[in-house]
């Protein structure tokens, strides 16, 4: 089985083969640009190959209700060009294959679910810490959908008693992803997140955030595991950082093993790599081959 497999994401596309074990077989990826201009190219990649479905974790906010008027849309986005396009509808015109279609976040969930981090789990999160922020809920084997997709990246925060940032979101100015994501760090700190030393204050307020966030969705969703990516989660020194912020936040609370005991082995990075979500890509066009 061969499937189509793209990684949509506000920064760049990856278009890719995978077939049924989430291999990847052949990838490609390109600058993400003004829609036509990106979905051409998209196209000119699959008009040659042969495949069986495809799959689409595309960066959000995208209509996921299959009755809506609008289902493969992306919606809200401040993306310049990208609000209000017809995404999947763009696809379809080129290609008739089943479609499965979902965040890119979500997308990475099921990936990790399925063959990555926490395979043989019934549950699991997966952020993505890079240009947003981004939230993929897996839960009791299946993606979590409800008015639209958890929106995770812009759940509100308390502020760093030493930060005086304003945030960079422009819904929500200093939700998470106005406080966390790579854009933040650099209006913040006026150099690029990579170029920031390991010790600077910046990483120990990014965590503060992080930690509160996570510590939020362990209480309301119990997640077995929680993976996260992204460019910012690129720098270890965060991990160590973001666990003794959870286990300090929720002090004792949550009495899990998982948590109190083994944390290293529960807030942890994506199994797949930085494949994540194309093969969860791969898995989504899985899933719609089958149920076709």
């Amino acid at each position: 089985m061969r499937i189509g497999a793209i990684e949509a994401g506000g920064t760049k596309f990856v278009c890719g083969i995978g077939n049924e074990l989430g291999e990847i077989e052949d990838r490609t990826s390109f600058p993400t640009e003004a829609p036509e201009r990106t979905l051409a190219q998209v196209i000119d990649y699959f008009k040659d190959k042969s495949f069986g479905a495809i799959g689409v974790g595309s960066f959000g906010p995208i209509d996921i209700n299959p009755n809506s008027p609008t289902y493969g849309f992306v919606t809200t986005t401040p993306k310049p060009g990208w609000s209000g396009f017809d995404f999947l509808g763009a696809l379809k015109r080129h290609f008739d294959v089943p479609y499965g279609w979902d965040t890119d976040v979500n997308a990475a969930a099921v990936g990790e679910a399925t063959w990555g981090a926490a395979k043989g789990l019934d549950s699991c999160l997966y952020y993505t810490i890079g240009t947003g922020v981004g939230v993929g809920v897996y839960a009791e084997g299946k993606l979590v959908h409800g008015l639209m997709h958890p929106e995770g990246g812009h759940v509100l925060t308390r502020r760093h008693p030493e930060d005086d940032f304003a945030g960079v979101c422009p819904y929500h100015g200093d939700c998470l992803e106005g406080m966390a994501a790579g854009p933040a760090l650099e209006a913040r700190w006026k150099v690029k997140g990579h170029e920031l030393p390991v010790d600077h204050q910046a990483w120990e307020i990014e965590a503060f955030y992080i930690a509160q966030a996570l510590s939020s969705a362990i209480l309301m969703l119990s997640p077995q595991k929680i993976i996260l990516g992204g460019g910012v989660m690129q720098q270890p020194q965060l991990f160590p950082l973001i666990r003794a912020g959870v286990q300090k936040n929720l002090n004792g609370y949550v009495n899990a093993a998982e948590i109190v005991k083994n944390i290293d082995s529960y807030i942890v990075e994506p199994g797949l790599g930085t494949q994540a979500g194309l093969s969860g890509a791969v898995a989504l066009g899985i899933r719609a081959f089958n149920q076709a």
